[in-house]
């Protein structure tokens, strides 16, 4: 059994083996170290002994077993469980053998209001998602260690809270929704442009990505902003396999090949957005839906209408201003009037100690320079990224326009 193998089993049964453990023991953060345990015994086990006949079962019996050694209290029920599970390693009767898809619902607990925002997405991101703390702290900008107290305190208050495996009530629910909206969006966004390694892309995160939000949709058709995340995804992901070449190398959108792109994902994307726009008021998702919508029915690069693009974005930095909304926005700027415009937008960003730190600043900078005919000032930013980027697709293209 490979390691990739076991990655697959562990990426596809982990939120169900999370979600039993939650049900009859309760506490994420002893469920979650738990499960990280029964994660170690059968990366040792498995590779041996071979895949065993039920993977999810076999996890949630060695992670409770785990959590009744825990237990503080030496009561006949806690000594009945742990013969039962001993009698039967393999077989999970009742609560713990639920099988339906639990990721959407472990989401919706993590978005416990209790929590703010920021925590809620990252807690749902590390604990459900699979995302490494490294991962989590550059979508937000921070050190790894802030992100890991962050996670520690957020988990803290939960236990606090008496935070169950419950759906919110009908006054919560928009505000979770909201939440897990975010938290799909970051899996698809780190699935679509890795930020750390050798492989640009992982089309196994985009498509689960892309498969929850299916299922918050079917659950929710009228919601505009859910419809607006999967027309989002959608658009988007349709563009993936012109991203890179035979080697792995990134390939910029201004030199895809458009031919590849996945035209049915366009055409249910389109539809989506072309339902949802006229329901009235435009959320971030749908605004962001819109751009990709211009981009992906643009026969070529250079009849791709800038115009339209930069006020689509003006119209996101009113909704949901953000570094990432500003720089995409400056590249839209420069291509619909000029890049000196584009470049004084980018000043305000070079004040923030977070975007000091994050190498698409000094990307799109060198970018607009380059427009602009500043050809050794470029240099020196995209020297700047290149050494700043922990992804080697990226580090290889800024490279190579070093000495383009």
């Amino acid at each position: 059994m490979t390691d990739s193998d076991l990655a697959d089993v562990w990426r596809r049964e982990a939120p169900h083996v999370l979600a039993a453990l939650l049900r009859k023991y309760g506490d994420l953060g002893d469920c979650e170290e738990a499960l990280q345990d029964a994660a170690e015994a059968a990366t040792t086990q498995w590779p041996h002994n071979g895949l065993p006949d039920n993977p999810r079962a076999w996890l949630i019996t060695v992670a409770a077993r785990r959590l009744i050694d825990q237990a503080r209290s030496e009561t006949s029920r806690v000594r009945r469980e742990r013969l039962d599970a001993a009698r039967n390693p393999q077989v999970f009767d009742g609560p713990l053998a639920y099988d339906r898809d639990d990721t959407l619902r472990l989401f919706f607990l993590c978005c416990h209001p209790a929590l703010t925002r920021p925590s809620q997405v990252a807690l749902s991101l590390r604990s459900v998602g699979g995302l490494s703390v490294e991962q989590i702290s550059a979508a937000y900008l921070v050190p790894a260690r802030t992100m890991t107290q962050r996670l520690t305190r957020a988990r803290t208050v939960l236990r606090q809270a008496g935070a169950r495996f419950d759906m919110p009530s009908d006054n919560d629910l928009p505000d979770r929704v909201s939440a897990v909206l975010d938290v799909c969006h970051l899996i698809f966004t780190e699935g679509y442009a890795r930020t750390s390694g050798e492989q640009l892309q992982d089309i196994q995160l985009t498509t689960e990505a892309i498969r929850l939000v299916r299922q918050l949709h079917d659950a929710l058709p009228e919601h505009a902003e859910v419809s607006g995340a999967l027309a989002l995804m959608l658009l988007t992901q349709a563009r993936s396999a012109a991203r890179t070449n035979a080697a792995g190398d990134l390939i910029p959108l201004a030199d895809q090949d458009r031919t590849r792109w996945r035209h049915d994902r366009i055409t249910e994307g389109v539809a989506l957005l072309e339902k949802t726009l006229p329901r009235g008021h435009v959320g971030r998702f749908q605004l962001q839906a819109a751009i990709a919508a211009v981009h992906a029915e643009s026969v070529t690069y250079e009849e791709t209408d800038w115009l339209q693009i930069s006020l689509l974005y003006d119209m996101l930095t009113r909704v949901a201003p953000s570094p990432a909304v500003t720089l995409n926005h400056a590249v839209a700027v420069a291509m619909a009037h000029s890049p000196e415009a584009a470049l004084a937008m980018l000043k305000p960003l070079s004040d923030d100690p977070a975007m000091s730190r994050h190498h698409r600043l000094y990307a799109v900078r060198a970018h607009l320079l380059d427009l602009n005919g500043d050809h050794e000032a470029a240099q020196e930013q995209y020297r700047l990224a290149a050494r700043l980027t922990s992804s080697g697709p990226e580090q290889r293209y800024l490279n190579s326009k070093l000495s383009s």
